[in-house]
């Protein structure tokens, strides 16, 4: 799995650098990762339908009456028909270059788009289109490096940044490495499927439930939008037409979203961020909850937020734990329990159970009637799937990971079973 954040510094101890003067000005020659640019032109007609494309590198997901959505990073979106869990077919995929997260409402989606935030009509599979667009309001990012060479200057008039080419760069010593913040967090977000099964399109009704690495939210006619550290809230009563409402700032390093009926909580590197959304275009600050910097997804179960933090990570810290915390009183969240975990990501809740994806360690499923004895009973364990987040949906337990998705049927959780996976390029 890729790194999440790589910060844009130059890595003076791997390489070295010739200083030459001309015509008055001081330029530098080295090796290192050149960007590539798409034009701000070519990135807006870049929304197209596209057949037999195969799933590399998986993201986050939405489930939206009986179609899956798979973000493929930076790239586009796989469409599944999952009428039948057990056999998902593949509809098409969207092409839409900078494509992290996504969220839907009826049947108009939001994503981003390196700046842009793009709304999609996808009632029709398969005539997927734009329906509107947001232009320059989301933060300039580039996509990460796979390899220890320095980044050479990024120049946004340009345009933005879909991939990196090692070359010989020539560059001015006056030009800085600009420190933009780079998404690049995978998550899940889901949506109960109907009750019969039957393939019936994406209705005009319902919003999506976001995952514990969720990034986007949607709250009746308000769509909130993450980013390092701002909260973004957008008006959609005019669903193809967004309208940002206003920047709320709940401090730096805020990751991951969970919504309740009327209550955000924003998981970030040092604690947990609570808003009264009873109002949804005025989030109101309740409370803050302090924890060890580190990465931080939550979600709810009233009275208890579960939270997991971890290292290996640009969020910092040294802790891989799994947190129990009391939130019945919104203003003075207490501690409950704090259990040692491997490297968890992310978690889900389902009545009783609780499943938590902890890195190399793999799947956990939890018996966690006891908030004080969880470790205690774990129900199954499978240490041969690296997860990253899982989302339970009506006994049906959607699971993405390095190599894939993967779905379980738990309602028996004595005896859960594999019911389909649809593997990456390269995948076990």
């Amino acid at each position: 799995m890729k790194a999440k954040i790589i910060p844009i510094i130059p890595i003076l101890a791997l390489f070295t650098f010739l200083v030459i003067s001309c015509e008055d000005a001081t330029y530098r020659v080295y090796t290192g990762n050149a960007p590539v640019y798409m034009s701000y032109t070519d990135l807006r007609a870049a929304v197209t339908l596209e057949q037999n494309v195969t799933l590399e590198n998986p993201g986050k997901i939405y489930f939206k009456d009986s179609y899956i959505f798979i973000v493929e990073e930076l790239k586009g979106i796989h469409v599944f028909d999952n009428s039948d869990p057990s056999s998902p077919i593949k509809k098409t995929f969207i092409k839409l270059p900078g494509v992290v997260d996504i969220s839907i409402s009826g049947y108009i989606m939001y994503a981003d788009s390196f700046v842009d935030l793009v709304v999609l009509d996808v009632q029709d599979i398969n005539n997927i289109h734009e329906a509107g667009r947001v232009k320059d309001i989301l933060p300039y990012t580039v996509p990460p490096t796979d390899n220890d060479y320095p980044m050479a200057y990024v120049d946004q008039e340009e345009g933005v940044v879909t991939d990196w080419e090692v070359k010989k760069i020539r560059e001015r010593v006056d030009q800085q490495i600009n420190p933009y913040p780079i998404f690049w967090d995978k998550g899940l977000f889901a949506e109960v499927m109907n009750a019969s099964g039957a393939s019936t399109g994406v209705s005009g009704s319902g919003v999506g439930v976001g995952g514990s690495m969720a990034r986007f939210g949607i709250k009746d006619n308000v769509l909130y939008v993450l980013d390092q550290n701002t909260l973004k809230v957008f008006d959609i009563s005019t669903k193809t037409s967004p309208v940002k409402h206003n920047d709320i700032y709940p401090g730096w390093g805020v990751e991951t979203m969970f919504l309740t009926d009327k209550t955000m909580f924003l998981g970030t590197t040092s604690g947990m961020v609570v808003y009264d959304i009873s109002i949804p275009l005025s989030p109101q600050s309740k409370t803050f909850f302090s924890h060890a910097r580190s990465c931080d997804p939550v979600v709810v179960d009233d009275p208890l937020a579960y939270i997991t933090l971890r290292t290996g990570t640009n969020c910092g810290g040294s802790t891989n734990i799994l947190s129990i915390v009391n939130v019945k009183n919104l203003n003075a969240p207490k501690l409950v329990k704090t259990y040692a975990m491997v490297n968890p990501h992310g978690l889900g809740k389902d009545g009783d159970l609780l499943f938590i994806c902890d890195g190399s360690a793999g799947l956990k499923i939890y018996d966690a009637s006891d908030p004080y004895t969880i470790t205690s009973h774990l129900i199954y364990s499978y240490a041969d799937i690296n997860a990253y987040d899982v989302i339970p949906i009506g006994n049906v337990l959607v699971l993405i990971g390095d190599n894939g998705l993967y779905q379980y049927d738990y309602s028996n959780v004595q005896s859960i079973k594999l019911l389909s996976s649809i593997i990456t390029t390269g995948g076990k």
